[in-house]
């Protein structure tokens, strides 16, 4: 297997992600902000968290499968949430579950990073994804 993902004993648990990841592999895949558009620019999901972060995922997906990757091969995920507060973690939760199935993301998640930040690069822009995945 090229990506171990697991949480060892200590360190806190349950979390919606692993807290480690080992890749053995010698390709690279950066996958760079996928946000909630379709491949024609049109917005998906605008103003709900939930769908932004269900289609975020699934154009990282494509993108992945494009240099012959899949969420298996995924080393780590960071997200970035505009306004985020804890209060948002059930409609993000959702989106990701929505989708997991779909797109082979298994849960708990791959190591990953959740990031507010005020504003992304347009203003209906809820989330962006980012994923580094390694291949033999």
């Amino acid at each position: 297997m090229t990506v171990q993902h697991f949480t060892p004993e200590g360190m806190l648990q349950p979390t919606p992600y692993h807290h480690v990841s080992v890749g053995t592999g010698t390709k690279h895949v950066h996958v760079s902000g996928q946000i909630a558009r379709r491949a024609d620019g049109s917005p998906v999901a605008p103003g709900d968290l939930s769908g932004q972060v269900a289609q975020a995922l699934r154009n990282t997906a494509v993108g992945l499968k494009g240099a012959g990757a899949s969420f298996a091969d995924v080393l780590r995920l960071t997200f970035y949430v505009t306004r985020w507060n804890p209060d948002k973690i059930g409609d993000f939760m959702a989106g990701v579950e929505s989708v997991a199935e779909e797109i082979g993301l298994r849960l708990p998640m791959p190591p990953a990073s959740l990031i507010g930040v005020d504003y992304l690069f347009e203003p209906d822009v809820l989330v962006e994804v980012e994923a580094t995945a390694l291949l033999d």
